[in-house]
C-alpha cells in the first residue's frame, strides 16, 4: 500500500453526542455510513451534482443510545453499486471502502469507474488513514473473512474479484474472473467457515459459487438461478442459507422476491422465493440469525412527476422459522433507502434515506421492529452502511 496524501487530510468534525470513548468494550457496536455529494438521486435518475462538496463518512457508536456520531471528510465513496462497498474487520481494527468512480465531464454518464479501495485503522480515536490498495475496475461490494484473514471486493466494471490478505500488512494477491463485466458482479459473501464464497452477478441473473482452500480461490461452476437481479448476497450466520434480493423489471407496483438458496442440502439449491416490495436496494441478517431485514424502492425512487411514486420506502422485516424466513412486517422508511445494517447484539437497525440525508434508526423490542424516532444527519447523501460483526 502506498500512502494517500490526500487521505492524511482527513478531518474530523468533531461533533460528538457526547464524549467520543469508543474502547474495546463497545467495538462490536460499531456502524459506519459511506456519504457522498457527486450523485443525486432524488430526481429518479443518478445525475452529476454541480460543484460537490467533500464526500464523507458517518462513524456511530451504538453501545448507548442515542448513539454517538462522528463524522470524517474528503473519503471518497459512492452510491453507484450496492450499499456493501464498506466492510469492517471483525475485530473492528481495520476499515476498507470502495472507491467506485470519479467524475469525468467528457463520459456519457459524467463519471467513470476507479480502481482503488481506501483502508483505515478504527480505534478510539475513531478513523485513521493508513493508504490505499489497487482493486479491479469500479469495486462494488466487499466482504471480510470470519477469521478476519482475508477481503473479497466485486469489481463491477471488470467480472473480477479482487482478493486481499489482511494479515499483517493488507497485500493483494490477486484476482479471479468470475463474469463478463456486462454482467455486472456486484457484491460477495463469505460462509462462516471460510470455505464458500456467493457472488451477485447481477445482469447475469444468478449467484456464482467459489471455493476458498488455503490460499487458492476457484469457481465451481455452480450458478444458483435467483429471481431478478441479484444485487446484495449475504449467507446466514449458521451457514445453511445464501440470501439475495433481485428487482425484475424495475416497475415499482409489482413486487420482487427474496431468493433463499440451501447451502447444506445434500445437493446446494434454490428452495424458496419469498415476496417481497418492488426494488430490493439491500438486505441484512441479524448477527443471532433471526431476522432479515430489507429495504425496498417501493416507488420512492421515482421523479416528482410520475403518478406511482412514493414518499416512503419500504422495511420489510422477515422472521426465521424451521423451513426459511416469513415476512413479519412492513414498516415505512424516508425516500430512496440505500444501506440497512443490524448492530452486533441484533436489537438495532439503521436504514440509509438517500435524499433527506438521513439515517432512521429502528429496534427490535418484544418481537416486534419499532421504529424508534431517532434520525442521525450525514453530512452527504448516505449510501453506504456497513457494521461490525465479531
Amino acid at each position: 500500500m502506498l500512502p494517500n496524501e490526500r487521505q492524511k487530510r482527513l478531518v474530523s468534525t468533531g461533533i460528538l453526542l457526547g464524549a467520543l470513548t469508543m474502547g474495546h468494550q463497545s467495538l462490536a457496536q460499531w456502524m459506519i455510513s459511506g456519504n457522498e455529494t457527486k450523485i443525486d438521486l432524488d430526481s429518479g435518475a443518478p445525475l452529476v451534482v454541480n460543484a460537490p462538496q467533500k464526500d464523507s463518512v458517518t462513524l456511530m457508536d451504538f453501545s448507548v443510545f442515542p448513539p454517538l456520531v462522528q463524522h470524517f471528510f474528503d473519503i471518497s465513496n459512492s452510491v453507484i453499486g450496492p450499499p456493501s462497498n464498506i466492510a469492517i474487520t471483525p475485530d473492528g481494527r481495520r476499515v476498507l471502502i470502495a472507491d467506485s468512480l470519479h467524475l469525468d465531464s467528457d463520459a456519457e454518464a459524467g463519471w467513470v469507474p476507479a480502481s482503488r479501495a481506501h483502508v483505515f485503522s478504527l480505534g478510539k480515536e475513531g478513523l485513521k488513514p493508513l493508504g490505499e490498495v489497487k482493486t479491479g475496475s469500479q469495486p462494488s461490494g466487499i466482504s471480510i473473512s470470519p477469521d478476519g484473514h482475508h477481503a473479497f471486493i466485486a469489481n463491477r466494471a471488470d467480472g473480477t474479484l479482487t482478493w486481499l490478505d489482511l494479515r499483517g500488512d493488507i497485500v493483494s494477491r490477486g484476482e479471479i474472473k468470475v463474469c463478463e463485466p456486462e454482467d455486472s458482479l456486484s457484491d460477495i459473501a463469505i460462509s462462516p467457515d471460510g470455505s464458500t464464497l456467493l457472488a451477485s452477478v447481477q445482469k447475469g441473473g444468478y449467484l456464482a459459487e467459489l471455493r476458498l482452500e488455503g490460499n487458492q480461490v476457484t469457481l465451481t461452476g455452480r450458478r444458483y438461478s435467483v429471481y431478478g437481479q441479484p444485487y446484495r448476497v449475504v449467507i446466514s450466520p449458521d451457514g445453511r442459507f445464501g440470501i439475495t434480493a433481485g428487482a425484475g423489471s424495475g416497475d415499482p407496483l409489482d413486487p420482487d422476491a427474496l431468493t433463499l438458496v440451501d447451502l447444506k442440502a445434500e445437493v446446494p439449491r434454490v428452495v424458496d422465493h419469498i415476496t417481497i416490495d418492488p426494488v430490493t436496494e439491500s438486505l441484512e441478517i441479524s448477527p443471532d440469525g433471526k431476522w432479515i431485514a430489507a429495504v425496498c424502492m417501493a416507488g420512492s425512487n421515482l421523479a416528482a412527476d410520475d403518478p406511482h411514486r412514493s414518499e416512503h420506502g419500504s422495511l420489510v422485516i422477515l422472521k426465521r422459522d424451521r423451513h426459511g424466513f416469513e415476512v413479519k412486517q412492513r414498516l415505512p422508511t424516508g425516500r430512496i433507502p440505500e444501506g440497512v445494517a443490524f448492530t452486533s447484539d441484533s436489537r438495532t437497525i439503521a436504514v440509509q434515506c438517500h435524499p433527506s440525508k438521513e439515517i432512521w434508526i429502528y429496534q427490535v423490542k418484544r418481537g416486534k421492529v419499532v421504529d424508534t424516532g431517532h434520525r442521525i444527519v450525514t453530512p452527504g447523501f448516505p449510501s453506504s452502511l456497513r457494521a461490525v460483526i465479531p
